[in-house]
């Protein structure tokens, strides 16, 4: 595997790739089963797949997040050469933001009004700003997110529509730990009998599903899991929403493929999910 630390480093290699496809694979580093299936299956679809590691600044509203944010680059490092990924893009600040190359904005209101955008203020407009760069320097054919961030999605597929980028975004689904809960580098941060308890979210997501199938309101769906959550005096709500899964939209009437999202406090770790309640 390949590890490059400077820009034009890696923007010099990639000029000598000619006529193969191009997989990428941008991570924050403590690198769990989900980043490797992600690089996994960039690694079927292309004949090249470069992964990043940088943890953004831009995209934390909170310093304590930031400073508590795991950091295990030499484990990452292995893991990746285990499954052997090609090349590693392993940069400092100043090499994403001090390189003259222009990120990208794009118009995020709605995005920023609803779910993720109004709790963590500044979070998408970081995202785009450091997915544009790496796209810049990374040229990929195809980019790899998982959909446990179901919004993030939404933002980066926003980014390709408005800013024409030739890349198709490859959304990829939740990998989960044994007990269902969705595998994050946050979950480092629980206790063994937290990890046990968070359990609790997928499970609220399946019976969320289960109503949805047997015919029962979106409305009575919401208030019902709710209702549970508040009961657990381990965790704190921060939403419970069904939002239709193509357009995030709330109204009713236009939930076509609905998406149970939810985000919660554990530990005082914030823990977030989601789930598309339809089969089709």
């Amino acid at each position: 595997m390949i590890i490059f630390t400077k820009t034009q480093e890696l923007i010099q290699f990639r000029e000598k790739q000619k006529n193969i496809s191009i997989g990428f694979v941008p991570t924050m580093g403590a690198l769990h089963q989900g980043h490797l299936e992600l690089v996994k299956r960039s690694k079927q679809e292309n004949d090249f797949t470069y992964v990043s590691i940088f943890v953004n600044p831009l995209q934390f509203n909170d310093k304590k997040d930031l400073e508590n944010y795991p950091r295990t680059i030499e484990q990452d490092i292995k893991a990746l050469q285990s499954i052997q990924a090609d090349a590693l893009f392993l940069p400092d600040f100043n090499q994403i933001y001090n390189n003259q190359i222009v990120p990208d904005e794009i118009d995020l209101t709605y995005l920023n009004l609803i779910l993720e955008g109004p709790k963590r203020p500044g979070h998408f407009e970081g995202v785009v700003k450091v997915v544009s760069i790496l796209f810049k320097i990374i040229q990929p054919d195809k980019a790899y997110f998982g959909l446990k961030d179901f919004q993030q999605v939404k933002v980066i597929q926003q980014l390709v529509r408005e800013k024409n980028y030739n890349i198709t975004i490859v959304p990829c689904h939740t990998v989960r730990e044994e007990n269902g809960l969705a595998m994050s580098s946050r979950n480092t941060r629980l206790s063994e009998e937290g990890k046990k308890k968070a359990s609790l979210i997928y499970k609220w997501l399946l019976q969320s599903k289960q109503m949805y199938q047997k015919g029962i309101a979106i409305p009575e769906i919401i208030n019902e899991v709710k209702h549970q959550i508040h009961q657990n005096k381990d965790f704190i709500l921060d939403y419970f929403e069904i939002r239709d899964a193509d357009t995030l939209y709330d109204n009713m009437a236009g939930i076509k493929k609905p998406v149970a999202l939810i985000a919660v406090y554990l530990e005082g770790v914030r823990l977030i999910d989601n789930l598309e309640l339809s089969d089709n």
